[in-house]
C-alpha cells in the first residue's frame, strides 16, 4: 500500500508540474496570431494617425500583422468598455489610450469598468502640450492680461466636444483663475478653428498639432503652452505656470497616448510589447513623426503608467465636479 500511495503521490506531483508548465508556457511564443490595435475614435484624428504609424513600426519589430480597428463612441468609453470585457482575441487585443481614458472616468458616472484596475498599462508613448491661443486681433498678449480681462467681463472658449482634453483644459483654467469663461462646443476641432480664427470666441486650449501652423502664419497668437516645460517648437512662448501674479502651478495638461490592454491579456504579451514599443520609440521614423505632431517621447511604462492614470483620474474628477460636467 505504501508503494502504491507513493506512486500515486509522485503521479499527482508530476501532473501538477506538467499543468503548471503548460499554464506558464501557454504564451511563451507570444504573439501567436495577429494583434488587434483598437483606436477608440474615428479615422483621421491624431490618435488614429498615430496608431497607424505605431502599428506599421510594431509590425516590423514583431514580424506579425497589426490590425488597426476604429471603434468610436462616447469619448472613447465604448471601445474601452469592450476591451475591459475581454472576449474573443482578448489575449491579442490592445488599445491606444489617450486623455479620454481618464476624463471619461471623470464625467461618465456609470461606466461598466474601472479605469485603473480593469486594465494592464503597457507603454506610454508620448506627451504633447495644448496651446492657449487667441485670435491675432485679440488685444491680449499675455496670460495675465487675459485673466484680468476675463475676471471683469464674460468671455468664451471653444472646444471640439464635451470631455475632450481641450474642453477640460479650459474648465481647469476657469476654475484656477476664477474667471467668467463660458465653454462653446463645436463638433470637432475642424469646426472650432474657424470660430477662433475669426474672433467669434476669445480663446482656446487647442492641440499643438492643430494650431501650430496658424501660429506660425500669424493667424493666431500663442499666449502660453500647457505643459510643465516650454515647447521646443515655440521656445519663446512661456508655460501657463510661468504666469506672474497668479498661482497656476496646478495647470499642467498634456495630450498623451499609450498602449493598454484588458486584464485578460497575458503577462508575457505585456513584456514582449513593452520591449518592442521601446524599440519603436527609438526608431528614426517614430522620432520624425512625433516631431511633426509637436510631441515628445515618454519614458513611462508598466506600474508607473498605471500610477499616472490613477492620479489623472482623481484630478479630472475634481475638475469635472467643480465645472459641473457630467454625461449620461
Amino acid at each position: 500500500m505504501k508503494i502504491k500511495n507513493a506512486v500515486i503521490a509522485i503521479s499527482l506531483v508530476t501532473s501538477s508540474v506538467v499543468m503548471g508548465l503548460g499554464a506558464s508556457s501557454a504564451y511563451a511564443d507570444w504573439p501567436t496570431k495577429d494583434i488587434h490595435l483598437v483606436v477608440p475614435y474615428s479615422a483621421g484624428g491624431n490618435t488614429d494617425v498615430l496608431s497607424r504609424q505605431v502599428a506599421d513600426l510594431l509590425q516590423k519589430e514583431l514580424d506579425v500583422n497589426i490590425i488597426v480597428e476604429n471603434r468610436p463612441g462616447a469619448g472613447s468609453t465604448v471601445a474601452t468598455g469592450r476591451l475591459a470585457r475581454g472576449g474573443r482575441d482578448a489575449d491579442h487585443t490592445i488599445l491606444m489610450a489617450s486623455p479620454g481614458h481618464v476624463i471619461g472616468a471623470s464625467i461618465y458616472p456609470n461606466l461598466p469598468y474601472d479605469a485603473v484596475n480593469d486594465f494592464k498599462f503597457i507603454e506610454k508613448l508620448l506627451d504633447a502640450p495644448n496651446i492657449m491661443v487667441v485670435p491675432s486681433s485679440s488685444p491680449y498678449n499675455t496670460v495675465a492680461e487675459f485673466i484680468t480681462a476675463a475676471k471683469s467681463k464674460p468671455m468664451t472658449f471653444s472646444h471640439p466636444g464635451v470631455g475632450s482634453s481641450i474642453h477640460m483644459s479650459g474648465e481647469l483654467f476657469k476654475t484656477l483663475t476664477k474667471t467668467k469663461l463660458t465653454a462653446v462646443p463645436f463638433p470637432g476641432s475642424g469646426a472650432a478653428l474657424p470660430a477662433l480664427l475669426s474672433g467669434d470666441v476669445d480663446v482656446s486650449f487647442e492641440n499643438a498639432s492643430t494650431v501650430l501652423p496658424h501660429i506660425q502664419s500669424g493667424g493666431l497668437k500663442a499666449l502660453a503652452v500647457t505643459s510643465k516645460t516650454r515647447f521646443k517648437a515655440l521656445p519663446d512662448v512661456p508655460t501657463v505656470i510661468e504666469t506672474e501674479g497668479y498661482d497656476l502651478g496646478g495647470f499642467v495638461t498634456t495630450v498623451w497616448n499609450g498602449v493598454i490592454a484588458g486584464n485578460g491579456f497575458p503577462d508575457e504579451g505585456v513584456e514582449v510589447l513593452q520591449a518592442a514599443l521601446q524599440r519603436v520609440k527609438e526608431r528614426k521614423e517614430f522620432t520624425e513623426f512625433i516631431d511633426k505632431m509637436g510631441a515628445e517621447k515618454s519614458s513611462v511604462s508598466g506600474e508607473d503608467f498605471k500610477s499616472f492614470i490613477a492620479s489623472e483620474v482623481e484630478r479630472w474628477k475634481m475638475v469635472a465636479e467643480e465645472a459641473g460636467v457630467r454625461q449620461n
